[in-house]
C-alpha cells in the first residue's frame, strides 16, 4: 500500500493537477477569511463549513484519474496482476488523494492562530469542524475513486462524480420537491450538507461521524469489488 500511496501522491505534483487544486483552495480560503475577518466575523469553524460547496465541485479533479488513467494507459493489468492485495491498491490511492485534500486545509491553522491572538477561541470547535470537512472529503473521494474504476476516461469520471456529488450535497433541497412526506424526510437526512452542517456546532454527533465513515467504507468496498471483477475478467 505504501508504494502505491507514494506513487500516487508524487504523481499529483508531477502534473499541474496538485498545484491547481491547492491554489484553488488557498485562494478561496484566503478570500473567505479576509471577508469574514473584515466584517468582524471571527469563527474559523464556520469558515471551514462554508467550504463544503467548493469541496463538492473541486474534488472530482483529484479523483478522476486515480484508476481511470491506469486503465487508459493500459497499465492497469500490471497493477491487477501484481502480488498486491486489491484493498492495498485502493487504500493507497485513496490516502494519496486524501492527503492532497487535507493539505488544502493547512491555511486554516494560521487563521485560527490569527483569530486566537485577538479573541478567545474554542479550539474544540475548530478541530470538530475540521473533522467534519475531512469526513466529507473522505466520503466524496471514495465515491470519486469508485467512479474512476468504472471508466478509462478521466473526463467522464470527473463529470459523473460531479453529478453524484451535487446530488449527495443538495439532496435536502431536492427533498423539498418531493411531495411524499416520509421520502422527503429520508432525503433530507441523507443529504451530505445536512450532516456536515452539524459539525459547525459544538455538540458531538456520533451518528453523523458514523454516516460519513459508512459511506466511505461502502464505496471503498465497491471499488475493491470493481477491481476484483476486472482481475478475474
Amino acid at each position: 500500500m505504501l508504494a502505491i500511496f507514494k506513487r500516487e501522491f508524487k504523481s499529483y505534483f508531477k502534473t499541474p493537477i496538485g498545484y491547481i487544486f491547492l491554489a484553488a483552495y488557498y485562494f478561496f480560503f484566503g478570500l473567505f477569511f479576509s471577508r469574514y475577518f473584515e466584517g468582524g466575523f471571527t469563527l474559523v469553524p464556520q469558515l471551514l463549513i462554508s467550504m463544503a460547496m467548493i469541496v463538492t465541485f473541486t474534488l472530482p479533479i483529484i479523483t478522476m484519474r486515480l484508476l481511470s488513467e491506469d486503465r487508459r494507459q493500459k497499465v492497469d493489468q500490471l497493477i491487477l496482476t501484481a502480488p498486491v492485495r486489491l484493498s492495498s491498491i485502493v487504500l493507497g490511492k485513496f490516502f494519496a488523494a486524501f492527503l492532497v485534500y487535507a493539505i488544502g486545509f493547512a491555511p486554516t491553522v494560521i487563521f485560527e492562530i490569527i483569530v486566537a491572538g485577538r479573541v478567545k477561541v474554542n479550539v474544540f470547535s475548530y478541530f470538530y469542524a475540521l473533522l467534519g470537512m475531512f469526513l466529507l472529503g473522505a466520503a466524496l473521494i471514495s465515491i470519486g475513486l469508485f467512479i474512476s474504476s468504472l471508466t478509462e476516461s478521466p473526463a467522464m469520471a470527473a463529470m459523473i462524480t460531479l453529478v453524484i456529488n451535487i446530488l449527495a450535497i443538495f439532496m435536502s433541497s431536492l427533498a423539498v420537491l418531493v411531495d411524499i412526506d416520509w421520502l422527503s424526510k429520508i432525503c433530507d437526512k441523507l443529504a451530505f450538507v445536512s450532516a456536515v452542517d452539524s459539525f459547525e456546532k459544538t455538540v458531538f454527533s456520533i451518528p453523523d461521524i458514523v454516516y460519513f465513515l459508512s459511506i466511505t467504507a461502502a464505496f471503498l468496498f465497491l471499488t475493491v469489488r470493481s477491481l476484483e471483477k476486472k482481475r478475474w475478467a
